[in-house]
């Protein structure tokens, strides 16, 4: 181990060093962390060890040590009263410390009673200064200061999940990241830094493990440094004594290490013992990128110890402090990439976080905040929002940054001979050429970069290694570190130095660097190559012209295991269109006419490659296949698929590689951004096929697809999946039977995902519904239903009551058309009484006639959750209303009413206004089609003097006539609240159209008024027109059907224009 100053001879070679994003830190000569101690030993030990000394002293051990310092003369009588008329211990402590301090800043008294009496606190005292030393020098030098994050202080900084996802698990980051639309875990629920290490529950326990995962660029190691910066100031997790971050890149430079030897790194000598022994001292030890082990974890072969003394390979190690056969009082948080953190075993994790991905938001605020003109932020902005890909992309901050940067210097480039990329590829090579977009290429150099880094880049990325020593890059031929200013290593490279000794490795700004650098290496190399160049140092067989390089690419990717050359061979891909050909080409010696032949090939390759796996199911391969081609900007095909998405136009389509196609514009299609339409094109075979990718859909719609049982089957699968983001799924008209809905019943006792469910025009019967009743009862998940028209009759009706007995999740239910008479209503309002969920029940078009109104009106008087009852279409007739009434009365709750064509008439009407008199809660009303008559709509007129919640409404051929309009327009003069009024279809004529015209000249509520089909004729439009002279609230009129005639619609359109411009009047 080296002494204290043993970095500073590094530090000084480069006083400016690049840490991530472009962020520098200016290093003076001497070491941040002689300069820390020095500080803390200019304040003496009692001020440095001050907080620690409050934790650890408890209270017989104060009375021990203030009677000590009194012996020893350090206190006086008046000193030990000052301590004793303190409040708290802690207060205590700190007024001792305050005394002790006068005459002896260093506290050698003090240290010399506690190293002698009681030598475990004075452990952990010492220990605590060391660990706080050591972690403000890990903030100073390892933080990158993010400027985005200073408007985020109250953000979670992580997701709490469930675990690693089977795509995680398999897929390369960025694959994963397009899947899910640049969206996080649908899941996750936030949680801050000071809540990581904490019980989440009052019953719970503290996590011993915890794994926290992200893609490369995503934040992880910024994670801990904004933690261990936290802890030093004492915000978070006082109770701690050590937090030892470790990463794995510095450890992987020990073949073999022991606990005691990995604890002496950093902690004090003296202070091993300590930690290993006692469960006294609370350790937290982070590990940090375990992706960077030269050895992979291997939980099954791992050798088994619980000798703190026994040497092991570095996974192994790792492996046993994670088992707890080492340190196992020790707290662990581990960091990883996804595909490195699923080979943790789940029983061995109590805790999985996740790092969230930038939002949109946060995109458009970096650009704010980094880029200093409005103009440009707005301009790149626009670019991203119409480039899918890229700005899926960007919900990496790694990416985002590369990207933004990229696009801010194009745009500020005063040029219409540059666009703006639209491929990663383009951005990637602007990224790593600037000189690109001026006259003055040196050709020469770029080659000499590409032979030199992309090489090591290529042949790391075979070995996944992702950093590098000084001697590696000698090796290959780079040039000497550190890159100077201006070179493409002094834009894509970093240097991170060692905590523990003068070891400084290099890596790439992001691992998406490296392959992109890898890919053009191996384009350059494939033009001339005769040997395999994946074997770098083996004898292969030949392997002649770019064709066949290219092949054996693609081979390779698909035998690649957790995919992990698929974005080498999109760079690959991207580098022979057409727009990257005229960057590069001429950099790299590349003629137009080899880059169309190469094209042609690539193109045609692929195209192969995606044709030839269309009888399977798609998989991520062959998604990342199209992918590919779209890199290389060859979208008819693409095109023309999204065309037939967005007209419908799939049917008999879906076979070969269209599957694998609109698996790919699944992803970055905006016809595809909200809503999925895969309506009438679907059979059992291209449903098959689609299966994974459909997985990650959230809102899908599949209607009209007469899907048999096979299909429910599979659909059943796609919902009882792990990794199903489903949330809205429509299967209405799908000839969907009694047994083909069972399999999807079972997906809903384990999905949690799917709150939307719209099953409408099927045939599932009354067994159906009585499997998705039991479903339903254990189901927590679901909250609009639809089974309308799926002849359940009374006694699915039944089934489904029993479960809102017990379901109270469930908001929305729909048994429209469904046969439902008065014995099924008495059942499902039965249930009404107990439920505490639903807000919203359609029984449109049953059979219910005045005993189920009857049930209804009973059921209203308890239930105080219902908000929105459709009852159009039954048979209710005036009796039942009255019943329903009557419960309006004391109901609170409802506020929305339908009971259009329920052969209703004036008694019925009288019943309801007398409701609205004391009822404050109704805001619409439908009564449409009810023969009310003059009598009725006088009564509700009436109820709308004094009414105050009353919003909408609806009196379609209700039978109105001259004198219900004017009893309607007396109300208007004095209703404030209703915004709605439909009049249709009535007969008010002339007169009744005067009366309104009067009203609403001092009318101020209402926004919508529809008089059509009322008889008005010229005059009666004419009136209307005049009050909107005096009326400016009005939005919309309808005066269709009422004989106006030419004349009067001239009229009407001069009114309009000088008086109301911004109503709509349908004539």
């Amino acid at each position: 181990r080296c002494g204290p100053n043993s970095r500073t001879s590094v530090m000084e070679r480069n006083l400016q060093i690049p840490w991530q994003e472009d962020c520098y830190m200016d290093l003076k000569s001497s070491s941040p962390k002689s300069v820390t101690r020095n500080k803390m030993e200019d304040v003496g030990w009692l001020r440095k060890h001050q907080k620690m000394l409050q934790r650890c002293i408890s209270g017989p051990l104060l009375v021990d040590v203030v009677n000590h310092m009194k012996k020893q003369h350090q206190l006086s009588a008046e000193g030990v009263g000052l301590i004793q008329g303190t409040g708290c211990l802690e207060d205590k402590v700190h007024t001792l410390v305050d005394l002790l301090y006068v005459s002896d800043p260093q506290g050698s008294a003090l240290r010399e009673y506690l190293q002698c009496s009681h030598p475990q606190v004075y452990n952990l005292v010492v220990l605590y200064g060391e660990c706080i030393n050591e972690g403000s020098l890990y903030n100073s030098i390892n933080i990158p200061k993010l400027t985005w994050s200073a408007n985020h202080t109250t953000d979670p900084a992580l997701l709490l999940v469930e675990g690693v996802s089977d795509l995680q698990q398999r897929e390369h980051d960025l694959i994963q990241v397009l899947v899910n639309r640049g969206a996080g875990p649908l899941r996750g629920r936030p949680l801050t830094l000071d809540r990581l290490l904490a019980s989440l529950t009052r019953v719970s326990i503290a996590p011993r493990v915890t794994l926290t995962v992200g893609v490369s660029g995503s934040g992880k190691s910024r994670l801990v440094g904004q933690f261990v910066h936290l802890w030093t100031l004492g915000k978070i997790y006082p109770e701690l004594n050590l937090v030892y971050p470790l990463a794995c890149w510095e450890l992987s430079n020990f073949e073999r290490l022991s606990v005691e030897k990995l604890l002496r790194l950093k902690a004090p000598h003296e202070n091993t013992d300590l930690i290993l022994s006692s469960s006294v001292c609370k350790v937290l030890l982070i590990f940090d990128g375990l992706e960077e082990l030269r050895s992979p974890l291997d939980f099954s072969e791992a050798p088994v110890t619980s000798d703190p003394r026994r040497e092991l390979l570095i996974s192994d190690l790792i492996t046993n402090i994670v088992r707890g056969n080492l340190l196992p009082h020790a707290t662990l948080w581990l960091l990883s990439r996804p595909v490195v953190g699923a080979k943790v075993p789940a029983g061995l994790v109590d805790r999985v976080t996740e790092v969230p991905p930038f939002s949109r938001t946060h995109i458009q605020e970096y650009l704010a905040n980094t880029l200093k003109h409005s103009n440009t932020s707005e301009q790149v902005w626009a670019h991203l929002s119409s480039q899918k890909p890229l700005l899926l992309l960007c919900s990496v901050p790694g990416i985002c940054h590369i990207v933004t940067t990229t696009l801010s210097r194009l745009v500020g480039v005063d040029s219409e001979d540059i666009p703006l990329p639209r491929t990663l590829t383009e951005v990637y090579a602007h990224y790593c050429w600037p000189q690109l977009s001026s006259t003055d290429v040196p050709n020469e150099s770029i080659r000499k970069q590409i032979a030199t880094l992309g090489r090591l880049a290529f042949y790391s990325l075979l070995r996944q290694r992702s950093t590098f020593s000084e001697p590696e890059f000698r090796t290959y031929g780079a040039d000497v570190l550190p890159p100077a200013p201006g070179t493409l290593g002094h834009r894509v490279l970093r240097c991170t130095r060692c905590w523990f000794s003068d070891y400084v490795c290099w890596r790439f700004v992001h691992s998406s660097v490296q392959e992109f650098l890898a890919a053009l290496f191996y384009y350059t190399a494939s033009r001339r190559g005769m040997f395999d160049l994946f074997s770098e140092s083996s004898v292969s067989w030949p392997r002649i012209g770019f064709q066949s390089h290219y092949r054996a690419a693609l081979q390779k990717r698909d035998n690649a295991a957790n995919a992990s050359l698929d974005l080498f061979m999109r760079f690959l891909s991207g580098l022979l269109s057409p727009a990257t050909g005229m960057l590069l080409g001429g950099a790299l010696g590349v003629g137009r006419e080899e880059q169309v032949t190469q094209r042609t090939v690539v193109t045609t390759l692929l195209r192969n490659a995606v044709v030839g796996s269309g009888g399977e199911v798609v998989s991520m391969h062959s998604v990342a296949t199209v992918t590919c081609l779209a890199e290389v900007q060859q979208g008819e095909w693409l095109r023309s698929v999204e065309e037939d998405l967005i007209g419908c136009r799939l049917r008999g389509k879906l076979k070969a590689g269209v599957c694998a196609v609109l698996a790919y514009l699944l992803q970055v299609s905006d016809a595809c951004a909200n809503e999925t339409q895969l309506s009438n094109c679907l059979d059992a075979t291209s449903l098959k096929r689609l299966l994974p990718q459909l997985l990650y859909c959230s809102k899908l719609r599949m209607e009209n697809n007469e899907f048999k049982d096979d299909a429910m089957e599979l659909l059943g699968s796609l919902l009882s999946a792990k990794d199903c983001r489903i949330q809205c799924l429509s299967l209405a008209d799908s000839s969907i039977s009694s047994k083909g809905v069972k399999p999807l019943s079972r997906s809903l006792l384990v999905n949690r995902t799917l709150t939307i469910l719209d099953l409408h025009g099927n045939n599932i019967g009354t067994r159906g519904a009585k499997t998705l009743a039991e479903a339903l009862k254990m189901n927590q998940v679901i909250t609009s239903l639809n089974v309308s028209s799926n002849q359940l009759g009374n006694q699915g009706a039944l089934f489904l009551a029993q479960a809102l007995v017990v379901n109270h999740t469930l908001c929305t239910l729909s048994l429209q058309s469904n046969s439902v008479s008065d014995k099924g209503m008495k059942a499902l309002t039965q249930a009404l009484r107990s439920n505490r969920g639903l807000t919203s029940l359609n029984l449109r078009e049953n059979s219910i006639g005045v005993e189920g109104a009857k049930a209804i009106a009973q059921a209203l008087q308890e239930n105080n959750t219902l908000r929105e009852f459709d009852l159009t279409a039954n048979l209710l007739h005036d009796e039942g209303v009255t019943a329903i009434a009557e419960a309006v009365k004391v109901n609170r709750a409802l506020t929305s009413l339908h009971l259009q064509w329920n052969f209703m008439k004036g008694g019925a009407a009288k019943a309801l206004s007398q409701s609205l008199h004391s009822n404050t809660s109704i805001q619409l009303l439908d009564l449409q089609e009810n023969a009310l008559g003059d009598d009725g709509v006088v009564s509700l007129a009436g109820a709308l003097k004094v009414n105050s919640s009353l919003v909408a409404l609806y009196l379609q051929g209700v039978s109105a006539g001259n004198l219900g309009a004017v009893a309607l327009a007396d109300a208007l003069r004095v209703n404030q609240t209703l915004h709605t009024l439909d009049l249709r279809g009535n007969s008010i004529g002339m007169g009744g159209a005067k009366a309104l015209s009067v009203a609403l000249k001092t009318n101020r509520s209402l926004r919508s008024l529809n008089l059509q089909e009322n008889t008005l004729g010229m005059d009666g439009a004419i009136f209307i027109a005049t009050a909107l002279r005096g009326n400016h609230q009005l939005t919309y009129i309808n005066l269709q059907g009422n004989g106006i005639g030419e004349s009067g619609a001239k009229v009407v359109s001069d009114a309009i224009r000088a008086d109301a411009m911004e109503c709509v009047v349908d004539i």
